[in-house]
């Protein structure tokens, strides 16, 4: 398992919208820091429901990218998404809150799921993207930087699932928003789930 792609973006208008977004990402082939607020020089420009600590590095997997380019009968470059890195082998799907990717330098550790938003929808040119994506169930992951350090593509990359009970992206994605059966609210807590998502949770 290796890092295939590390992408960074600057601040660029939205098509049709008044604000600036960060999500138009491209490859680098640098070396880039990684700290517990995201890769060094990557914009964030809504920071109230993006990046900060417990979403510092959004990651999708390899298989997602490919699933996605044959979805939509186009080849889906590494950043399309808004994604910070491409896992070589991952299947978003089979991620779980509290997984651990370990390079030489860096450990991150998951802690959430990508939400589509309006931002997404616009970058994506389809008014209906953001209901595709749902759908999908392939939605990345964000991760909290336990360790910092550098990543760059090629960096081999070590995988250490949750040994807990998993509460997984596609069950984050299907139950965002909605009351959770309490056993299930209490599986959630037990996991490194998101600040704002704990809060949620226990308020």
């Amino acid at each position: 398992m290796k890092i295939l792609a590390v992408c960074t973006g600057v601040a660029r208008p939205v098509p049709g919208k008044s604000y600036k977004t960060g999500i138009f990402k491209t490859p680098t082939d640098a070396a880039i820091m990684v700290d517990r607020e995201g890769l060094l020089g990557d914009a964030i420009c809504n920071s109230k429901h993006h990046g900060g600590p417990e979403q510092a590095v959004y990651g999708l997997g390899s298989i997602d990218l490919d699933w996605w380019s044959k979805e939509l009968g186009r080849t889906i470059e590494p950043g399309t998404f808004g994604e910070n890195l491409v896992i070589e082998g991952v299947d978003s799907r089979a991620v779980s809150v509290g997984d651990r990717f370990e390079t030489e330098s860096v450990l991150m550790e998951v802690t959430s799921t990508r939400i589509p938003c309006n931002t997404l929808t616009a970058r994506m040119g389809d008014p209906g993207f953001a209901k595709r994506f749902m759908q999908a169930g392939r939605p990345g992951f964000y991760c909290r930087v336990l360790r910092d350090g550098v990543v760059q593509a090629g960096d081999a990359v070590t995988y250490a699932p949750f040994d807990g009970e998993p509460v997984s992206m596609p069950e984050l994605l299907r139950t965002y928003g909605r009351n959770l059966p309490e056993d299930d609210r209490l599986r959630y807590l037990a996991a490194p789930i998101n600040d704002k998502l704990r809060a949620a949770l226990t308020g």
